[in-house]
């Protein structure tokens, strides 16, 4: 199964890597030109986010239904996308003849009802982040799926932003050697959707919301067949009057002795800002995604009320544009995978398996923050690697010394800082460089 994991990781890398490069005859897919239909279940802020993305750039893929719990935003929403039917039942927009795949972009307390749903009607399903509010409550999504034999897509899409996958690439080439630790990034002042501050629909604050960004990052950049095995996590609600967590930092220790950190927040004033770091044992990689990304330009404000980006806060002074919004979250390149998945009978980059052990994690930082202590991840299904005994090797300098480190000075010596092998004693040794 390990070998399974790294190789559905590369080769889906690289398969999405020549799409959006154009590059059609690249070996990795049999493309069979298939035109899929779907139906969106919502009609707020992430359902408009996606209809863009799949409506935008003449693709083959498109809605023809949307769902809507408010018939006047169902109706709305189908004039918007020019979509020929709308419906406020979900069991007729999922089970509509018509409708081949199903994406849910609803409050997470209806992940799971929408989800059985697909499963009872043989729909394929792509579901947005968080998969659950809890680890049990994505697992149940996860059997239903399977249960089914019907694809479960996990819509992450920082996961499939231009530069992460680039980064990907890098570390998958080893370029930067062994991955010892990730950072994640992700504040703002607070989402769009009064659910999302009522702690039972959305089954958390920040941590929920932003920390399952953040925890699937960095298992990609550790490896998703490392177990995640203990968490540690800071959490408090600072500023606003609701009973979750705004603010939150976390650790996660990995078998293979990597720590994932992720800082989360709701409090975060300024737009929103979303940063990965990546430290290797041969290199390391930075990504701002968001907030500082080259684009900026100073107003007045006396040109209108236009839009800037996901969370500006300001509409005057120094600002921080997005070109494409869409294209830097990863969207395009998330539906590309999808969709491709779908008509190859392959797994996605991201699926409901990996929606399931990141709410595992976020379970045990949940539980941490009450604690205080290092809590275990419980995966009760764990397919990846079994945790092994962790051997530390060291460079040797010599035959009797480690080489702790070695640089060059400014006037051109070399030093080197040795560890004797036997006696433990660290020393020095100069060569001297031509002046």
């Amino acid at each position: 199964m390990a070998d399974s994991f790294r190789e559905m990781e590369f080769n889906g890398l690289k398969a999405l890597h020549k799409i959006t490069l154009g590059v059609t005859n690249c070996g990795y897919l049999e493309l069979k030109n298939i035109t899929m239909k779907i139906a969106m279940l919502g009609s707020g802020f992430i359902a408009r986010f996606y209809a863009e993305s799949l409506h935008s750039q003449r693709r083959k893929d498109y809605l023809v239904m949307a769902y809507s719990r408010n018939e006047e935003n169902a109706k709305r929403f189908a004039a918007d996308y020019n979509l020929p039917h709308y419906s406020t039942s979900m069991d007729e927009a999922i089970s509509h003849p018509e409708v081949e795949v199903v994406i849910i972009s609803l409050p997470n307390h209806l992940h799971e009802v929408a989800v059985s749903l697909c499963a009872k009607f043989k729909k394929h399903v792509i579901c947005t982040k968080p998969l659950g509010r809890t680890a049990e409550e994505a697992k149940r999504m996860l059997d239903l799926v399977e249960e089914a034999g019907i694809f479960g897509g996990y819509l992450e899409d920082l996961c499939y932003t231009p530069k992460f996958l680039k980064s990907m690439e890098s570390i998958q080439r080893g370029d930067i050697g062994k991955v010892l630790w990730t950072k994640s990034r992700e504040t703002h002042p607070g989402p769009h959707s009064d659910w999302f501050w009522d702690k039972e629909k959305s089954g958390g604050g920040a941590i929920i919301d932003l920390g399952c960004h953040c925890v699937e990052i960095s298992r990609n950049f550790i490896g998703k067949n490392i177990k995640p095995l203990e968490v540690m996590c800071w959490a408090d609600t600072q500023v606003h009057p609701i009973d979750a967590e705004d603010h939150a930092i976390g650790l996660v220790k990995y078998a293979n002795g990597a720590i994932g950190q992720f800082e989360v927040s709701w409090t975060f004033r300024g737009g929103m800002d979303l940063r990965d770091e990546v430290m290797g044992t041969e290199g390391t990689i930075w990504i701002n995604s968001f907030l500082r990304t080259g684009f900026e330009m100073f107003t007045t404000g006396k040109g209108g009320d236009g839009y800037v980006a996901e969370k500006a806060e300001s509409n005057s002074g120094w600002l921080f544009p997005v070109g494409d919004e869409a294209h830097e979250l990863g969207y395009p390149h998330m539906f590309t995978d999808m969709f491709n998945a779908i008509e190859e009978n392959r797994q996605p980059l991201e699926t409901f398996y990996d929606g399931y052990v990141v709410n595992a994690i976020l379970d045990a930082a949940f539980k941490s923050a009450d604690t205080k202590l290092w809590e275990p991840v419980i995966i009760v299904d764990w397919r990846g690697d079994a945790p092994v005994k962790l051997e530390k090797k060291w460079n040797s300098y010599d035959d009797d010394n480690y080489l702790i480190k070695e640089e060059v000075l400014p006037n051109g010596d070399i030093k080197m800082i040795l560890k004797h092998k036997e006696t433990g004693v660290v020393t020095q040794k100069v060569t001297h460089g031509q002046k």
